[in-house]
């Protein structure tokens, strides 16, 4: 056998008996369950709707959403959220009005509606929901590292 034939199947057999090593350990998510298993679903849980404005934890943050959007539609035709957020509602609803910025267009001309590219206000504010983390956050906040 020629020497380049022989390094060729014996890197074909390490991945072989290595692949076959791996494959008796079963895969198993943050959750600890195995993916192959059919779990029940958990729980949904549940939005925090409390209508108290969370503090931003750094510059330019999209404000969180307060309240349950369950159920709100917000398709090309339709915005539920601009129901009590736009401008023409926010004296009856109390709610605050959407920024500013959402009524201008990339080149800066400020609009008399809400500007297309801001129209879906689900694609930067969420809502929060009162849950374990699944994982550790060491997230400091920008004020706490400043003072430092």
């Amino acid at each position: 056998m020629q020497n380049p034939v022989k390094k060729m199947l014996v890197a074909l057999l390490c991945v072989g008996l290595g692949s076959i090593a791996v494959a008796g350990e079963p895969i198993t998510t943050l959750r600890a369950g195995a993916l192959e298993s059919n779990s029940p679903a958990p729980a949904m849980a549940k939005p925090i709707n409390s209508d108290i404005r969370e503090i931003r934890n750094f510059p330019e943050q999209p404000p969180t959403i307060p309240h349950n959007i369950r159920g709100y539609q917000i398709d090309l035709n339709t915005n539920k959220c601009l129901s009590c957020h736009s401008r023409k509602a926010v004296g009856q609803s109390q709610a605050p009005m959407v920024s500013v910025t959402h009524f201008m267009d990339r080149d800066g001309q400020v609009l008399s509606a809400v500007t297309p590219r801001r129209y879906f206000c689900t694609q930067c504010h969420v809502p929060q929901h009162d849950i374990k983390p699944l994982v550790e956050n060491e997230f400091i906040d920008a004020d706490d590292l400043t003072n430092k």
